[in-house]
């Protein structure tokens, strides 16, 4: 774990486990307690038998999702798809502009979540290459509202040994939700990043959840990227959290005003990614710039699955 103390423009290389080393009595963690659902459906289409791939990204209501589909081109509106034998079968229902997606309608018989849970396999970034024998490999110790299309992963990083330590020394761990769509991860692909189109996902933060962040002592240190959205959502120009749940597509970018988050837990992200963009915003660009080079030559490991940095 690389910790950047930003006032002291200084860098430490430390472990995960000495985390508990820089949080104080009074400090709040906010976690986003989102659950990676097996979002990645393989099946045919009816007409054709040819092989088909749908990735999950966002529930509309009970039968309608919004997907990223393959063969695009060959999957028109009114085109069938059929998983597991028929078990599961979805109609094409339109194009997403902004996307490149899908609207899809699924008819089943049974509990949806019981055939997705069977037939789905879990939506692993696209650099991971070996097949996850371990589902929960991809879930926080903290996963709890399934909704997600990809892990919010600066929370691999935590055992539920190392929470229950933080907790005892007096650190208040409060949950919020905000479900990961594969759109937190576009590269930003235009000249002026104010006409990227950041993907809406949907977050809550509870009124108990709220009233804890407002009354902390300490600071607002958030776990990941999709934490700092959540709040920032929420927060207003004072900083002061209110409750709230819906769709964000909030795009922090140099320029934009933190108004509440005080520190973060990351991981090491790619380049031209709006989560980079965030943790320049946080701790500046030059200093990003910085202990990126750092981390290269050190050998961090980025990524989903890789090395962790605190921002204080």
């Amino acid at each position: 774990m690389m910790v950047v103390h930003r006032d002291l423009g200084t860098r430490e290389d430390r472990h995960f486990y000495d985390l508990p080393e820089y949080l104080r009595a009074g400090d709040v963690l906010v976690i986003n307690e989102t659950k990676v659902i097996p979002a990645r459906l393989l099946g045919i289409k009816e007409e054709t038998g040819i092989p088909v791939e749908v990735l999950l990204l966002k529930r509309e209501n009970a039968t309608d999702w919004e997907a990223l589909v393959k063969p695009g081109r060959r999957l028109k509106p009114g085109t069938m798809c059929s998983f597991g034998d028929g078990r599961l079968r979805c109609e094409i229902l339109d194009t997403v502009q902004e996307t490149g997606g899908r609207k899809i309608r699924f008819s089943y018989k049974g509990v949806f979540e019981e055939i997705l849970d069977e037939l789905g396999e879990m939506p692993l970034p696209p650099y991971i290459h070996e097949h996850l024998e371990d589902r929960n490999r991809y879930q926080t110790v903290y996963a709890k509202q399934e909704g997600s299309a990809a892990a919010p992963t600066a929370g691999l990083h935590f055992t539920p040994e190392l929470m229950e330590k933080i907790r005892n020394m007096g650190v208040e761990i409060v949950p919020v939700l905000l479900h990961v769509g594969l759109g937190t991860f576009r590269p930003v692909q235009v000249n002026d990043v104010e006409e990227h189109h950041m993907h809406s996902e949907f977050y809550q933060v509870t009124q108990e959840a709220a009233e804890k962040i407002n009354q902390r002592k300490g600071r607002l240190i958030c776990v990941g990227t999709t934490s700092v959205r959540t709040i920032e959502t929420v927060a207003d120009a004072e900083g002061k959290i209110h409750a709230g749940s819906g769709d964000t597509a909030i795009f922090i970018k140099p320029g934009v005003k933190i108004k509440a988050v005080e520190g973060l837990i990351t991981n090491f992200h790619l380049p031209q990614s709006t989560l980079l963009m965030l943790v320049s915003t946080l701790m500046g660009r030059e200093n990003a710039l910085d202990a990126y080079r750092d981390a290269v030559e050190k050998k961090y490991r980025f990524f989903s699955f890789g090395d962790a940095m605190l921002i204080l």
